[in-house]
């Protein structure tokens, strides 16, 4: 059972108590945590093959009548919402930099129903994965049908730790030989390797060993998503240099690192959404 579902049971099973008005709100509580798992997903910062960071501070932008229906539960809304930012960074394998909060906020410019939400890294003196803070994020477009609100101001990142030796963007080891490099001036395979190509979908990992590789809810698809939000066919992923990934016609359509789009080059560690699923394209040497 997926995190989001969970939740819902959760919250479902406390409408007779705490949240009994809260579901009368035109923003419901789901609502609000399904935009922080995609605030995870599009601000995802990869640091290195084992480890990428998510934000881990979220502020809620909330229309005045949602937000006097809410707030008086903002305490233990939040608690909730930080739970399952929590067990999905668990699923993904996302890294925070510090304790997880959700905060409520009252913006004037939201209509009833609508909301926004921004995100930003705080990190604290020990970092932990998969349990709390990430960096601010661009902030999302308001939910609920209205894109036409101007995004609100988010703060600049704060440096980013250099990454430790030997791995990916850090300095060399003392005494290693420099990168081979390709003729354009990006790594380069070593000789005699080859690369290793696979997708990782709820901790799930599928082998890639083909040329194309089809995705779908369709028994017939080389891997089967079950999600509703997905067509029976709905997007392909060919191999080569680069790879690429191919929009099949879907009825809801695919984003990568953060895009939507009908074609996209993937990198190791690019993120694919297609219905309320995340799928994380890897490829390796050797």
């Amino acid at each position: 059972m997926g995190v989001l579902k969970r939740f819902e049971q959760k919250l479902e099973g406390m409408v007779n108590g705490t949240f009994a008005k809260v579901f009368k709100s035109e923003v419901q509580p789901v609502e609000i945590a399904g935009a922080l798992q995609r605030e995870c997903d599009n601000n995802a910062t990869i640091w290195n093959r084992e480890r990428t960071v998510v934000p881990n501070d979220f502020i809620v932008e909330l229309s005045t009548p949602d937000y006097e229906r809410l707030s008086p539960y903002s305490g233990q809304l939040g608690d909730e919402l930080s739970g399952l930012v929590r067990d999905y960074a668990k699923q993904q394998r996302y890294t925070f930099m510090g304790p997880i909060k959700v905060h409520l906020e009252k913006a004037e410019d939201l209509d009833t129903g609508l909301y926004r939400v921004r995100s930003r890294t705080l990190a604290s003196s020990t970092s932990q994965v998969a349990a709390p803070d990430p960096g601010p994020g661009a902030p999302s477009a308001p939910r609920g049908g209205g894109y036409g609100y101007p995004p609100s101001p988010s703060t600049g990142a704060p440096p980013m730790p250099q990454a430790p030796p030997g791995s990916p963007g850090g300095p060399p080891r003392p005494g290693a030989a420099a990168d081979r490099r390709a003729p354009g001036g990006g790594p380069g395979p070593l000789p005699g390797t080859q690369t290793r190509r696979w997708i990782e979908i709820n901790g799930n990992r599928h082998q890639i060993s083909r040329p194309t590789l089809v995705m779908g809810r369709s028994t017939e698809a080389d891997v089967r998503i079950d999600d509703p939000g997905v067509s029976r066919r709905h997007c392909e992923i060919r191999t080569g240099t680069p790879s690429t990934i191919e929009d099949l016609g879907s009825t809801n359509g695919i984003v990568v690192d953060g895009q939507h789009t009908t074609r996209a080059t993937l990198r190791d560690g690019s993120r694919i959404v297609v219905g309320s699923t995340t799928i994380v394209y890897r490829q390796a040497e050797g």
